[in-house]
């Protein structure tokens, strides 16, 4: 019943509680639009640095001597998403040609050892398996005008005894990277692919290959330097300090991703001083139009009392005014702030990927905002509340 009379005066006094439910949104709307911004820029960019495999790259400043152990450990660690062993520089490279482009040069590739799970490749080509299979860069294969299934001679050199030798290996490209992903001419291969290359070039056999030399290295292989990627941008700083304390000097773009963090925590607090503004001055407003509105209605809250209805109930009917003022407003503030996005959102679609967003809130924050809204309206309310519980029915009457 209480509900219902609260309502129905609400409505009744439109005019008034058009008032009331405008100066809501107009405070609130540009507070979900400056909140928007915020979380549409900073969630736009950290989306760009966790799409960016060379982001979470931990690249060694030089060559070490890295034990299988050590890469089990790595590849245990909870922040480590990809770890890999990397053979010499001078030993990871292969001579590429398109046998069925004649007319078209030789092309020296860099070896990047990758496996499933590799950051570079993802859903974008499949991890090469075996020593026939490799996954070309884009520039490479644009040189070699090879594509998925392409057949490819590929060969290898070296030096023993002062004599020249050289074999053939024959390849199949089982896919073809984007250049955003890898920008010079690059064959992905499997581990044991690079490793075979490096023997070789080293003067070992390489059984599985037929390829005659020196006896083999045993388990206890060791590499120079090793491929490593953080499972998130978070992860970065904690893994190169780390890698420091071991004594391994690291490069990482811990500046860009410290960046991103600076301008996400001013963004935040440059948010809280104006929110914290906004929210003082429309609780204190909402409190003193409550107020005055509960005073105005001195003698309908008196007959109230008149007629049985006890202190809470008395609270409950400026209260129940409150919500629907919260309601009303914020769905008035949401609806203006989703047209002001949209603006926004277009304004710079030239400079966005497809799916980001420069203003964007989430279904979370659109209720956040309204639930904090709704219990300030109705905290702001029960002082106008209280003072009318307190008013005596001879009083109010008196006036009458």
């Amino acid at each position: 019943m209480v509900a219902g009379l609260a309502l129905r005066d609400f409505f009744h006094e439109w005019r008034l509680s058009l008032c009331l439910v405008l100066a809501l949104a107009s405070i609130l709307a540009p507070m979900l639009v400056l909140f928007g911004l915020k979380h549409g820029v900073v969630t736009t960019m950290r989306a760009r640095l966790i799409e960016d495999p060379a982001i979470r790259q931990i690249m060694p400043a030089s060559s070490g001597r890295f034990e299988p152990a050590w890469f089990r450990d790595m590849a245990a660690r909870p922040e480590v998403g990809f770890v890999l062993p990397q053979t010499r520089a001078i030993a990871a490279a292969i001579y590429l040609r398109n046998p069925a482009e004649a007319e078209r040069a030789m092309v020296t590739a860099e070896l990047v050892p990758t496996a499933p799970g590799d950051p570079l490749l993802g859903t974008r080509a499949p991890a090469p398996a075996g020593l026939d299979r490799i996954v070309l860069s884009q520039p490479a294969a644009a040189k070699l005008g090879a594509k998925p299934g392409t057949p490819l001679d590929g060969s290898l050199t070296r030096v023993v005894r002062g004599q020249s030798e050289r074999v053939s290996l024959p390849l199949t490209v089982a896919g073809v990277l984007p250049l955003a992903s890898f920008e010079r001419d690059a064959a992905f291969v499997a581990l044991e692919l690079l490793v075979a290359a490096e023997d070789y070039r080293d003067g070992r056999a390489v059984e599985a290959l037929g390829w005659a030399g020196t006896a083999p290295l045993g388990e206890g292989r060791a590499f120079a330097g090793f491929r490593l990627y953080a499972r998130s941008i978070d992860d970065v700083a904690g893994l190169r300090e780390r890698l420091q304390r071991e004594g391994t000097e690291v490069r990482t773009r811990v500046a860009e991703i410290e960046t991103v963090r600076s301008l996400d925590r001013n963004l935040s607090a440059v948010f809280w001083i104006v929110a914290a503004i906004g929210v003082a001055g429309y609780g204190l407003s909402l409190a003193s139009s409550l107020w005055g509105n509960v005073d105005r209605k001195r003698r309908e809250i008196a007959v109230l009392r008149l007629v049985g209805f006890d202190t809470l109930r008395c609270v409950l009917f400026p209260a129940c005014q409150a919500m629907a003022i919260a309601l009303f407003g914020s769905a008035l503030a949401m609806a203006a702030y989703l047209g002001v996005a949209m603006s926004i959102n277009r304004f710079f679609t030239a400079t966005l990927e497809p799916g980001e967003r420069i203003c964007q809130l989430d279904p979370v924050h659109f209720a956040a905002a309204g639930l904090a809204t709704l219990v300030l309206a109705v905290l702001a309310s029960a002082i106008g509340g209280l003072h009318a519980a307190r008013i005596q029915p001879s009083e109010a009457l008196r006036d009458v």
